[in-house]
């Protein structure tokens, strides 16, 4: 064999068994891949909430009667002192035929009772007018001194007692004719009739100047004293109540700023924690867990101009800012797993995938932040899977890295 048959069978040698290496090779992994950023970085919890007012008025019948129809509606603005609702007496009960026929004797009766106390009157005048004229003749007499000063008395006090008499009957007479006319109410009211428009009622007043916010009651009809009637408040005074877990709730102070969006505007609301309350709760959540829930009271405290259209009871999602800064290092989250029992990521390195162990600080939803082993701008593997190890070849999918 020649020296150039060699030299060829050797290069074709050469040949297959780099293609065999090539097509042996494993293909590089497909990765996603996101870049290591510096920027603003918020630590926060977030949860649901809602608009309440901080001072509601709850504006209930301040006696027992009949409710006239309440016209004002919600949303209607009232100053203090106005005129919420009226309260009348309860309609007269019907009568059935054996009350009505006793009162029809109670009449009856009244009437005779005033006939008697009338006659009884017209006797008592009589003797009273006979009293004066006997009076007069003896007091003649006694002038002249033709009667003894003891007639003289007893004829002065038989004309007392006359008086005394006739006005005692003139007074019975009046109170037969009262109890005439209660008789006669008894039994000539109509049944279940209300009193007149013009009939003297209780109106409820507004405490404060606001806005209804809530009416339970419209219609008319018999109302209990304490009954709820409407809700009044001032919506420019608005806070919003989140129920934050418990153990989100400790990390929570008043001052913090609260970050309110997703409430129905185009842009966030600005909002301060104003109270933490001291005792909790526990919810059932919607997979049937208990929560231990914590009510946090939250100002607005943007311009009222931003929120005008916000009112009580409406949904609201919180933000709460527990941490921020403006030049942070940070990932996502999905970036990083467990290596030996610490935090590490894959960093692309000129088409392969490095293992790099990494020191992280706070989280903010999707990213955490870097505070060792990274450094701006270097490209890290999302998610990555079984197939990726240290060293191994990686292409980012898109073509990129």
């Amino acid at each position: 064999m020649s020296i150039t048959r060699k030299i060829l069978t050797t290069l074709i040698a050469l040949a297959v068994l780099g293609l065999l290496v090539v097509v042996l090779m494993p293909a590089p992994v497909s990765v996603s891949v996101t870049e290591v950023k510096r920027g603003p970085f918020e630590e926060y919890v977030e949860d649901e909430g809602r608009t309440r007012l901080r001072d509601p008025h709850l504006v209930s019948a301040p006696v027992t009667g009949y409710l006239r129809r309440v016209r004002l509606e919600p949303g209607d603005a009232v100053a203090a002192g106005d005129v919420l609702f009226e309260v009348e007496a309860a309609p007269a009960p019907t009568l059935d035929p054996r009350t009505r026929a006793q009162a029809r004797e109670a009449v009856a009766a009244a009437r005779a009772r005033l006939e008697m106390a009338e006659a009884e009157l017209e006797v008592r005048q009589i003797q009273y007018h006979l009293a004066q004229l006997e009076f007069r003749r003896n007091e003649q007499m006694y002038e002249d001194e033709l009667i003894p000063s003891e007639q003289m008395d007893r004829v002065r006090a038989q004309r007392d007692a006359g008086r005394t008499a006739e006005r005692s009957a003139r007074h019975a007479v009046e109170v037969a004719r009262f109890e005439l006319e209660a008789a006669r109410a008894v039994l000539e009211v109509a049944e279940g009739e209300r009193a007149p428009d013009d009939h003297p009622c209780l109106a409820a007043r507004a405490p404060i100047s606001g806005t209804i916010t809530q009416r339970h009651r419209y219609s008319e009809g018999p109302v209990a004293a304490g009954e709820s009637i409407m809700e009044i408040g001032d919506l420019d005074g608005l806070e919003v109540l989140v129920d934050l877990l418990s153990v989100d709730a400790v990390r929570v102070r008043p001052g913090m700023r609260v970050v309110l969006e997703r409430w129905g505007g185009d842009d966030e609301l600005e909002g301060r924690v104003r109270l933490v309350e001291p005792g909790g709760f526990t919810r059932v959540s919607a997979l049937g867990v208990d929560e231990q829930r914590v009510p946090v009271r939250v100002d607005i405290t943007s311009d009222r101009e931003e929120w005008a259209h916000l009112g009580d009871g409406y949904r609201v999602e919180a933000r709460f800012i527990l941490w921020e800064g403006e030049d942070v290092l940070q990932i996502p989250t999905s970036a990083l797993f467990r290596s030996n029992d610490r935090w590490a990521v894959f960093v692309m390195d000129n088409g392969r995938a490095r293992l790099r162990p990494v020191e992280t600080g706070r989280r903010s939803g999707l990213n955490i932040q870097v505070v060792d082993g990274l450094e701006a701008g270097e490209i890290v593997i999302t998610h990555p899977g079984d197939r990726v190890e240290d060293g191994s070849r990686v292409r980012a999918e898109g073509g990129g890295g």
